[in-house]
């Protein structure tokens, strides 16, 4: 299996704020504070973490197949 992608970029749907940042290999991220406008960002219904919501690369533990929710 290839290694997970870290880097993912973050987009706002509040302001459209984005960000690239990197993600946790361990653990999802449930909360995310826009640094754009502020607005606290959680996952969609259905979705782990904010990068599997609003990010361009879901989350590394999802990437494996090994996910809390996947």
């Amino acid at each position: 299996m290839a290694d997970p992608i870290l880097i993912s970029r973050l987009r706002c749907p509040e302001c459209g704020h984005e960000e690239d940042m990197e993600m946790p290999t361990n653990a999802c991220m449930f909360f995310y504070t826009c640094t754009g406008c502020g607005v606290r960002l959680k996952p969609l219904h259905g979705d782990c973490c904010v990068f599997c919501s609003y990010g361009t690369v879901r989350c590394p533990p999802i990437q494996e197949g090994d996910c809390c929710n996947g």
